[in-house]
């Protein structure tokens, strides 16, 4: 038997076949550390419900490996898992790619296009570091979230969309508000649930 460790929120140590049905639950995280385990646990909470997730980790830790097990785990899992890092690719780039575009919207918009937060219809749009995003489209997605809307760049139409957010960094955002870099208004709304991806130092 291994070390009992500690849990979040349930006050008492984790047993052993506690551990072990987490492991069943996730087989994709491996390991055995304290911190990973109230990961674990807290993953299986926030899973089920339909807020707005922010995941914190280094780069390398698997935060798109928690979006994932969200999604395999919610009750939008029927649908779109889809994923973007708003960090590899430009800014007018990463408009269209979320947002969408008609034709003729830009050079090289040669037909109509749906964007990735439409294509997340009913299911789930992990934005993986979101801190890069730069001002103007934090301002759109902020309209977004706020209205459930969606206009395609180059369109006057706008169109209801229902889909999950799911935001990861490595940054700390409250210091990139502080700095001007980041919309406070917009980090109130994808910090609603927050889980924190433990370092690959820390999992051992």
């Amino acid at each position: 038997m291994g070390p009992e460790v500690s849990s979040t929120g349930f006050g008492t140590a984790a047993l052993p076949s506690e551990v072990q049905r987490l492991h069943n639950r996730f087989p994709e995280f491996v390991g055995n550390s304290p911190p990973l385990i109230r990961m674990l646990q807290q993953l299986e909470k926030i899973a089920s419900s339909d807020s707005t997730v922010l995941i914190l980790g280094e780069s390398g830790t698997g935060k798109e490996l928690v979006g994932r097990a969200i999604h395999r785990l919610s009750p939008r899992r029927n649908g779109p898992f889809i994923s973007e890092n708003c960090a590899a690719i430009s800014p007018t780039l990463l408009d269209g790619e979320l947002f969408g575009h008609t034709r003729g919207a830009f050079t090289g918009a040669t037909s109509e296009r749906a964007g990735l937060i439409e294509s997340a219809e009913g299911g789930i749009l992990l934005l993986d570091e979101i801190g890069e995003m730069e001002g103007l489209l934090q301002t759109k997605l902020l309209r977004v979230l706020q209205e459930r809307e969606i206009r395609r760049v180059g369109s006057s139409q706008t169109k209801k969309v229902d889909f999950r957010l799911l935001a990861a960094t490595h940054r700390d955002l409250e210091e990139e508000v502080q700095q001007g870099r980041f919309r406070d208004d917009l980090r109130y709304r994808v910090d609603v649930l927050r889980i924190e991806v433990p370092t690959l130092r820390q999992r051992r």
